[in-house]
């Protein structure tokens, strides 16, 4: 079950209330350099001791530090004195409420995210710092899905880094125990011609496929229809990524919709066992209303993700928890909301 994070109180571990507030600020879209202070302090807290942290704290010379600024030493010399920082009690005070009013049920339901990113593409965050997050908003299992080889400017992930990074899965899944569950995934680019930009090899190996056009979105009609039907079909795509391509604000400006046979793309997906998914991401709100009233009208699944490229932005479902509940998608046609072994199953069926 996803609930929201109970507020911190004093006292509180020094890291921990780095993290929290980078998490409090992700959530609601600050700036990345703002956050990646917090982050990087944190970072650099892990690897000393306690005592030294305390006796730097209080002779004043955390800045001394790499990766320690002024704001971050001054929230862990308040920790270190057993109070709560204040900019954390003021943050959460102003931040740490529900994202939007709407689909709190749908949220508490909620038990994994198909569609998320890490440092090794263009997330901000390790893995596990993306797990410990997880875990600790309550997801019980999570599909790590950094973006294929053709989304260079993401960083995207060679053969060979892929096969990396499954070993590092595996080894968090040991690690976590079996109350939690680390799948291994990918957000692979559809090409052109509707094939996929990874290795059919690769693909087998991995536990879900979230498949997204991020490139020709101005294609006309007939080809993209055909382009994203050729995917849907495959069967190794598991979830269609934020269909349409659109932006609708933020940092990056408005982008409009790709132009294709919604009806058609969302009969493909019905016939695939290719769950829709509801972007979760403000600036994507992706698919849609109506055509979400579309694919709910033909019979598909979905999944509500975050698409998060940072910790706080796993929070970010909620968007998509209030769209899915306000338009009558029924819990049991939206696959996040299923347990693991249930997941595992669809994504992987005999």
């Amino acid at each position: 079950m996803v609930a929201l994070l109970p507020p911190l109180e004093a006292p509180v571990d020094p890291v921990d209330a780095l993290r929290r507030i980078a998490f409090l600020l992700e959530r609601t879209r600050a700036g990345t350099y703002r956050v990646e202070a917090f982050r990087k302090a944190a970072r650099a807290l892990k690897g000393i001791d306690d005592d030294e942290v305390e006796q730097r704290a209080r002779a004043g010379t955390l800045k001394d530090l790499p990766g320690i600024g002024k704001s971050t030493s001054a929230v862990v010399e308040e920790s270190v004195r057993g109070e709560l920082p204040a900019y954390l009690a003021s943050l959460q005070e102003k931040s740490s409420g529900p994202l939007v009013a709407g689909g709190e049920d749908l949220y508490a339901a909620l038990q994994g995210d198909c569609h998320l990113h890490s440092d090794w593409s263009d997330g901000g965050s390790p893995i596990d710092e993306m797990v410990l997050t997880g875990i600790e908003l309550g997801h019980r299992w999570m599909v790590l899905t950094d973006h294929s080889p053709q989304l260079r400017i993401a960083n995207g992930l060679t053969a060979e880094r892929l096969t990396q990074q499954i070993g590092i899965v595996d080894a968090i899944n040991r690690g976590v125990g079996e109350a939690f569950r680390l799948f291994k995934g990918i957000e692979v680019d559809i090409l052109d011609d509707g094939s996929l930009d990874q290795t059919d090899a690769m693909l087998d190996q991995l536990d879900l496929v979230t498949a997204s056009v991020h490139s020709k979105l101005r294609m006309n009609s007939g080809p993209m229809t055909r382009r994203m039907v050729a995917a849907v079909l495959n069967p190794r795509v598991n979830v269609l990524g934020h269909c349409t391509g659109r932006l609708v604000e933020g940092s990056r400006g408005k982008r409009p919709q790709s132009d294709f046979d919604a009806r058609a793309v969302f009969e493909a997906c019905l016939e695939g066992g290719t769950a829709v998914e509801i972007n979760s991401r403000p600036e994507r709100c992706d698919p849609p209303d109506e055509l979400v009233e579309l694919a709910l009208e033909i019979g598909c699944l979905f999944s509500v993700d975050s698409d998060a490229h940072a910790p706080g932005q796993l929070d970010m479902k909620a968007y998509g928890c209030e769209r899915a509940e306000r338009l009558g998608v029924p819990w049991d046609r939206i696959v996040t909301t299923w347990d693991a072994d249930r997941v595992h199953a669809w994504a992987n069926p005999a």
